[in-house]
């Protein structure tokens, strides 16, 4: 079955990277001249996703006015014959049929997939997590509903870490299957231990998942934190059925970290038509005074 529809949780409060999300959501935070948000809906868009359900929280309906037309923007524009500038701001409002839901209490990843349930219905669908922007020629959302094509099993992107990072992150128990794919027979939400750990191996940023998942969500209980873990909940459908990770194509951006927000803008102003070539020199003038 084609993956039509896809899930972007937003509703975190974005704590690491106060004070700059106390008023403006780190959702929108920019990467050198579109907001991290952005970068996401067009990953989705060139995946094949035709309609994608953000999920928000108080204070986040500038991500809502962002992918809405802006009438007095747009015939400002056009009377300054910024004919190319104009055209981009609608291009936004185009990019998939894309609806809200709010998460009315900050109470984990998996809660916030619960509330997507009426949308997905009873069908496969991607989650693009709100913190991570990946960019590559190849959209990862679209490598993993290719893997979901080929096995008709849940399918997690991911990644080696360091053993610092395995800690904060999730550890998957994987077998290798063909060249970037593996079976995912086991996994553990934020390993204290080393011995806790299966692999390096840990979810990424995106995922595909079967609408088994809800059932799952709804039987579990609450896990690290206080909160519902979807890591919990991919645990048990890979334990049952078994899942599928892909070592994704990409450059990930971890938007929910200042150093991540840092990364993003260097690497995507160095490779920006408008300011590569400017911003190149600039970094070379003050290389040699770190």
């Amino acid at each position: 079955m084609k993956i039509r529809k896809a899930v972007i949780p937003a509703a975190g409060l974005g704590t690491r990277v106060l004070p700059a999300s106390k008023a403006m959501p780190k959702e929108m935070l920019s990467i050198v001249d579109k907001p991290a948000i952005q970068y996401i809906v067009e990953e989705a868009a060139r995946s094949g996703i035709e309609d994608i359900l953000i999920i928000t929280s108080r204070g986040k309906t500038t991500v809502e006015d962002h992918f809405d037309r802006s009438p007095e923007l747009e015939q400002r524009l056009l009377a300054a014959g910024k004919t190319e500038l104009y055209e981009q701001m609608v291009a936004i409002s185009s990019l998939a049929n894309i609806t809200y839901v709010r998460q009315k209490e900050t109470r984990g990843l998996g809660h916030a997939i619960l509330c997507a349930r009426s949308f997905v219905g009873n069908e496969p669908f991607a989650v693009l997590y709100g913190d991570d922007v990946i960019l590559g020629e190849n959209p990862v959302c679209r490598q993993l509903c290719d893997a979901y094509d080929q096995y008709g099993l849940g399918v997690v992107g991911i990644k080696e870490v360091t053993p610092e990072q395995i800690k904060k992150y999730s550890s998957m128990k994987v077998e290798p299957l063909s060249g970037r794919q593996f079976k995912i027979t086991d996994m553990v939400e934020k390993p204290a231990t080393p011995e806790q750990a299966f692999s390096l191996y840990s979810i990424l940023g995106r995922c595909v998942l079967p609408p088994q998942i809800f059932d799952i969500l709804e039987s579990i209980p609450y896990g690290v934190g206080g909160e519902l873990q979807l890591t919990d909940a991919m645990k048990v459908l890979a334990q049952r059925e078994t899942m599928i990770g892909v070592d994704f194509e990409g450059r990930r951006y971890d938007m929910g970290s200042k150093l991540g927000i840092l990364q993003a803008i260097v690497e995507v102003g160095l490779s920006h038509p408008e300011t590569g070539s400017a911003f190149r020199e600039y970094l070379k003038g003050i290389a040699g005074t770190l």
